[in-house]
């Protein structure tokens, strides 16, 4: 009698393999704290829509043999022009959280920014020997900010990111449906919020994160404010959260080395416009003077393609990283960014781009007329 051999699953072949893997293995009011946007939630959609709209002209005849996606994000050599998004509690996905993706963006030879509330202290993050940058929110404990900086600045971390775009949180429906709280293996380990803080309590018909954003964020962050964290910390300066070129102008004014032009992966002002769209406006005021990043609706490695021709000298990867530590861990966040290089190495080759300053002058034509 023969055994029949045993049936394995086929591996992850793209990011939606792995989103389909990620929603099986989470709890549902998990998988909509990780997926869901603010209010009507036309952000997500427009943010994908405007990635769907934009097409590359191609170069041909140029020679390329292998296209070479390396780069230098603010200071920091990358092994393609990607970092790790800064996103908060990332144990609620997975039980080694953080430390897990960050060692496989020190795989990939990508960045990984610590977030604020990220669930593992940013030392221990930063010792997994990945490039660090730490994301700051403007707490309305003054005393903890520049605490914060300066531990960023004793683990070695590489940039200061400051996250400007989240006076107060965004109403995010799913949450506030489910009455979503933290499960209490999951806290704010940078902040030493113990396992009853407000982000662990139900408050009935709100989301217990909403409410311990409220308590700990400052509301009123000013360029004032921005101008006091240049003059403390003599690490690159990251201003996350501009879509007005206005504003990408007074950030560099203020001493920010780099701007992300972002809406906060449509989880903040419901109705703002899609960063892919606020993107070239804001190349071409700040460009020549800072590096120019993209975050929100990135899904894989030609919307990385679309963003440098428009103008971003790189993106940061969000959703489709705690897809793959939800899926597989450490394993599967590796699968993510081998499978972003390697569809961005094959489009820099069709386009006719030999590395990724060459994608930089690549043509782009709107799919769709517009009025």
């Amino acid at each position: 009698m023969t055994t029949a051999p045993a049936v394995t699953a086929p591996a992850a072949v793209c990011l939606e393999d792995i989103r389909t893997a990620a929603r099986a293995a989470l709890d549902p009011a998990v998988w909509d704290f990780v997926e869901g946007g603010s209010g009507s939630e036309a952000v997500l959609a427009a943010n994908r829509a405007a990635f769907a709209d934009i097409a590359l002209v191609p170069r041909m005849l140029t020679g390329v043999v292998e296209a070479d996606p390396r780069a230098r994000l603010v200071r920091s050599d990358a092994a393609l022009p990607v970092a790790v998004a800064p996103m908060a509690y990332q144990r609620l996905v997975h039980r080694d959280g953080e430390l897990a993706a960050a060692r496989a963006a020190r795989a990939a030879g990508v960045p990984f920014v610590v977030s604020t509330l990220s669930s593992h202290r940013l030392e221990d993050i930063a010792a997994t020997g990945a490039t660090t940058w730490f994301q700051l929110y403007w707490l309305r404990d003054r005393g903890r900010n520049h605490e914060l900086i300066a531990r960023a600045e004793a683990a070695r971390c590489q940039a200061l990111m400051v996250t400007v775009d989240v006076p107060l949180m965004g109403r995010r429906l799913r949450d506030v449906r489910n009455g979503f709280t933290l499960p209490h293996h999951v806290r704010a380990a940078n902040l030493d919020t113990g396992p009853e803080s407000e982000a662990h309590r139900g408050y009935g018909g709100d989301s217990a994160l909403a409410v311990h954003t409220s308590a700990a964020f400052a509301p009123g962050m000013s360029w004032r404010d921005l101008a006091e964290l240049r003059a403390r910390t003599s690490l690159p300066l990251v201003v996350k959260g501009v879509l007005d070129p206005r504003d990408a102008r007074t950030a560099v004014e203020s001493g920010a080395d780099a701007v992300v032009v972002s809406n906060h992966g449509g989880r903040q002002l419901d109705g703002a416009v899609p960063s892919l769209r606020a993107l070239p406006a804001v190349a071409e005021a700040v460009s020549t003077e800072c590096d120019v990043l993209l975050d929100s609706g990135v899904r894989g490695g030609t919307d990385v393609l679309r963003a440098l021709a428009l103008g971003a000298r790189g993106v940061l990867l969000g959703r489709p990283v705690l897809w793959g530590l939800a899926a597989h861990g450490e394993h599967g966040v590796r699968r993510v960014l081998s499978l972003v290089r390697g569809e961005l190495a094959q489009g820099m080759a069709l386009a006719g781009c030999a590395d990724v300053r060459a994608v930089a002058g690549l043509r782009t034509e709107r799919m769709r007329a517009h009025a």
